[in-house]
């Protein structure tokens, strides 16, 4: 683990281009399949995710988010890996809130997979006064690219190409019969500029 607790603090919420530092959590059962929230006030569905705080480390926020938004500690879950760089998203112009100093354009991610150790009835919803979920199920592993909300769908294909191989060291599992027919981008369609942004193949 010392791979991703040295020498990785951030220094700002939100950077000089306006992307706020993010760790994404792919939480992994002994089935293989993978653990997506529903959103409170049933916003859609998603991994759990957070913002890194001023001078934390990625491991230190990876742990806190997972305690915070799903009741797990330290001892309930193995890292398997984590993306080599930060994947970036830009928010639509509509969620962009301009008021806002300095303005948020978007997330600049580090995801992590990681192994479930115990039982679900270890998940809580209810460690914050405004809790992030409260609804889950476990899925097939390319199942929340077609739940998550659609500008974040790029990002979650590339994290769960990345760290597939961590759990699936024999191949990544087939795709499933709606990704080409929804446009999903496969790893042959992904492109990531130098900022490290995902973009459609040019």
């Amino acid at each position: 683990m010392e791979q991703w607790s040295r020498g990785k603090r951030m220094t700002d919420f939100i950077d000089n281009h306006g992307f706020r530092a993010n760790v994404g959590i792919v939480l992994m059962n002994d089935r293989n399949q993978v653990f997506l929230g529903g959103r409170t006030g049933g916003r859609g569905w998603q991994f759990p995710q957070g913002g890194i705080r001023r001078g934390e480390e990625l491991l230190d926020a990876l742990y806190r988010e997972l305690a915070e938004e799903v009741g797990l500690g330290r001892d309930d879950a193995t890292v398997l890996g984590s993306t080599v760089s930060w994947l970036r998203y830009r928010l639509p112009e509509r969620y962009v809130r301009r008021g806002s100093r300095p303005v948020c354009i978007g997330q600049k991610q580090r995801w992590f997979l990681l192994r479930v150790a115990h039982t679900d009835d270890r998940f809580r919803f209810d460690t914050t006064d405004q809790p992030e979920f409260e609804r889950w199920r476990w899925v097939d592993y390319w199942t929340p690219v077609r739940e998550v909300i659609y500008f974040k769908r790029r990002v979650y294909a590339r994290a769960l190409h990345e760290l597939g191989p961590h759990a699936f060291p024999q191949g990544l599992p087939p795709y499933p019969d709606w990704w080409r027919s929804r446009g999903t981008e496969g790893p042959d369609r992904v492109t990531v500029s130098a900022a490290g942004e995902i973009g459609p193949e040019a």
